[in-house]
């Protein structure tokens, strides 16, 4: 397993330090890829050990679980970085038909998110392929997200993804976040996950 490199230059980020980026990239997305190889090979070596109590392999399944929500959210948000910030009119319009307003999507997506500094979890905008609807949801960590759910934009709030540019004022990178978004990532996502949801009909 191998990480994948930044799609964008972090020194060129609105508001966000590449400082802050390159860490985030190395550190804790990096940190996670390791780990889940770490669990990998001993998932592989219990499973062969036929005296592995039940408990203890699901201990390391959970951390597989755990580890794995890790690599892929930071691979989502760093993927959604790196763009103008400036939401088109398709993604404009997409957004006001799912919400009644983009402002009204705006608004609690970055609600979410200010509910959750301090502490941890993300906020992921997704489309619900079972409800066929698109909407924000409420992460508290890597292990939890709503079922049958395509990620279209994905914003961490752990303290790692801030603390190091803005201290505890997680509002403000929230507002940077904002500036960052890459909207052409966010409707390829759509479109993909339009193409999904129209060849499981």
């Amino acid at each position: 397993m191998t990480l994948k490199p930044l799609p964008f230059d972090p020194a060129r980020l609105n508001g966000l330090s590449e400082r802050l980026i390159r860490s985030h990239w190395e550190n804790n997305y990096g940190g996670a890829m390791k780990a889940l190889a770490v669990v990998k090979k001993q998932l592989g070596e219990a499973l062969a050990n036929k005296d592995t109590p039940p408990f203890v392999y699901n201990d390391l399944k959970r951390e597989h679980l755990l580890r794995t929500g890790s690599v892929v959210l930071h691979e989502l948000y760093f993927e959604n970085l790196g763009g103008s910030g400036n939401a088109d009119v398709g993604a404009r319009q997409v957004l006001a038909e799912a919400f009644g307003a983009f402002d009204t999507w705006e608004t609690e997506f970055r609600r979410i998110g200010a509910g959750l500094g301090g502490g941890s979890g993300w906020v992921l905008l997704g489309w619900n392929l079972h409800t066929d609807q698109i909407e924000n949801y409420w992460l508290w960590d890597h292990m939890h997200g709503a079922a049958s759910t395509l990620p279209l934009l994905v914003m961490d709030m752990y303290e790692h993804s801030y603390q190091m540019d803005f201290g505890a004022a997680a509002a403000k990178y929230i507002d940077a976040f904002f500036q960052n978004i890459r909207w052409e990532t966010v409707l390829e996502r759509l479109e993909r996950a339009q193409q999904y949801k129209d060849a499981s009909r």
